[in-house]
């Protein structure tokens, strides 16, 4: 935090905000409402007043709350063999695809997922059959280049299959736990083929949870494409302030926006929102304004949210953390 404060003090124009910037905290406040809204009425939805939150589907405020997250925390992190390469292969096995659906295929195909037995043959012959019946194997989340012109191979989840055997083959999670901070682990990722560094980013953050890495999600972050186009649309002048400069000042400066405008925001038991929190947060204000802003037109020029919110289960989520953020989960919020 105060290597981050020395580094914008020091840059002589500040960014100007727009009409969109008090929002952002607004969609930021509400929307972690809901999230404790859910947790406390589960069963009375909706929870929320706020029309486009009530009707669209946005992620929660912090990033680790989100189900996919919460699912690799407790089922892929914290539930198996604790060594730092099984670890790393469950994973990374589970982001490449980032769907809960498919991760639990494959253990019904090919039984418990260890690197240690690891056959390339079985695994693709299981995601072929699941292709071939026409279910998706990835999320919509994120864009995942096919990685053919690395690994030559005709399906996509062949090459993401032998990007990983490539990662294992480098004892990359070896490299991480040495790393000194999140950014030299980032740079190791985005080494690979097929990760950019907007997934490099999304990876070292989900890697973190475990016992791998020990960084703080305040010392490093990068702005992914929806980022960018939130932050456009906060902000009318960027000043002398980089993408990922202004990320850090918004999450330096979130207590006394939040006061600002009068929102009595509720932290995660505690945890105030983190660099990756904001970034994405950001992503969500960029979805979130082209309804309440459609004059206020970001880099990728997108008018319309395209999913609808349909609230995949009523029964409350048994929320886990990654140990080492020691969080207490009570009912005292804030």
């Amino acid at each position: 935090m105060q290597a981050n404060r020395i580094t914008l003090l020091s840059k002589k124009r500040k960014p100007k905000s727009s009409k969109v910037y008090d929002t952002y905290w607004k969609f930021a406040s509400e929307r972690q409402n809901i999230f404790f809204n859910r947790i406390e009425k589960p069963m009375q939805h909706p929870w929320t007043k706020d029309f486009v939150l009530r009707n669209f589907k946005f992620t929660n405020a912090y990033r680790v709350s989100d189900r996919v997250s919460q699912y690799l925390i407790s089922n892929i992190i914290q539930n198996g063999n604790q060594n730092i390469d099984e670890v790393f292969f469950r994973i990374i096995l589970f982001k490449l695809f980032n769907k809960i659906e498919t991760w639990e295929y494959l253990q019904k195909q090919v039984g418990e997922l260890f690197y240690s037995d690891f056959k390339f043959e079985r695994y693709s012959e299981a995601l072929a059959l699941l292709k071939l019946r026409g279910q998706a194997i990835y999320s919509n989340a994120y864009i995942m280049a096919s990685g053919k012109s690395s690994f030559n191979h005709e399906y996509k989840h062949d090459n993401h299959l032998r990007l990983i055997q490539a990662m294992m083959q480098d004892s990359i999670a070896r490299k991480l736990q040495e790393c000194n901070s999140m950014k030299q682990a980032y740079e190791i990722l985005l080494k690979f083929p097929t990760i950019g560094s907007f997934l490099a980013y999304q990876y070292v953050t989900d890697i973190n949870y475990s016992n791998i890495t020990m960084f703080s999600e305040m010392e490093f972050v990068k702005a992914g494409p929806g980022a960018k186009d939130g932050i456009r649309k906060c902000f009318s002048d960027y000043g002398d302030y980089s993408e990922e400069d202004i990320i850090k000042l918004v999450c330096e400066t979130q207590e006394n926006e939040f006061e600002r405008l009068g929102l009595e925001f509720k932290t995660l038991w505690g945890r105030r929102l983190q660099l990756i929190d904001c970034q994405n947060l950001f992503c969500e204000v960029d979805k979130y304004s082209r309804v309440v802003h459609p004059n206020v037109i970001g880099h990728s020029k997108r008018t319309r949210i395209k999913q609808k919110f349909q609230p995949s289960s009523l029964i409350p989520i048994n929320y886990s953390f990654p140990e080492k953020w020691n969080i207490k989960i009570d009912r005292v919020y804030g």
